[in-house]
């Protein structure tokens, strides 16, 4: 079990609306260089996603920090074991896509934060980012398919964005089609 509680739109029974105000909320930049309140969210992230073994990303929102801040698997993804390596992961601050090449593709994106569903998405298959690393270093990469997909997902979070905002087609369990019916409806 985690000891970093991620925020949900909802849960079994009902519409969480304090984590929604949060998870919907635009983030702050984080000053440069990093105050000890930065120090301490990139550290939290940090350990907040390396002890995940069910997320490619996690942004600094979906744990209750309004910085700009995301995480993610930036390879091994094709590996079995699904243990996070610290090499295999990467901190950003305050990212910006620069650059969005070819043509986008369509994927199913499930969401820690929007648990049970998947959205089908479309988005670009390569991206140039800035932004700053964890020792407050710009840093300016190319990133190519998966991982430019993780990266403008968890970036959505920095907007307060998720996969139900988007048109594409709602992937809903069976034994969920109630509670989500009542949901989208009233989107």
């Amino acid at each position: 079990m985690s000891q970093y509680k991620v925020l949900t739109l909802w849960n079994e029974e009902r519409i969480n609306e304090e984590d929604t105000r949060t998870l919907r909320t635009p983030t702050r930049e984080a000053p440069v260089p990093f105050d000890p309140e930065t120090q301490q969210a990139i550290l939290t992230m940090k350990e907040a996603f390396l002890e995940r073994d069910d997320a490619a990303g996690l942004a600094a929102p979906q744990i209750g920090i309004g910085r700009r801040i995301i995480a993610f698997r930036s390879r091994g993804f094709d590996e079995n074991d699904p243990a996070r390596r610290a090499e295999d992961c990467e901190i950003l601050v305050n990212p910006r896509i620069t650059q969005r090449r070819g043509e986008p593709v369509v994927m199913d994106e499930g969401c820690l934060s929007c648990p049970d569903i998947r959205v089908e998405i479309s988005r670009h298959p390569e991206i140039k980012v800035r932004g700053l690393d964890t020792e407050g270093r710009k840093v300016s990469k190319r990133y190519l398919d998966f991982a430019a997909r993780v990266i403008q997902h968890e970036m959505d979070h920095l907007d307060g964005k998720l996969i139900v905002d988007y048109e594409g087609s709602v992937f809903i369990p069976k034994k969920r089609e109630d509670f989500f019916a009542k949901f989208f409806q009233e989107k």
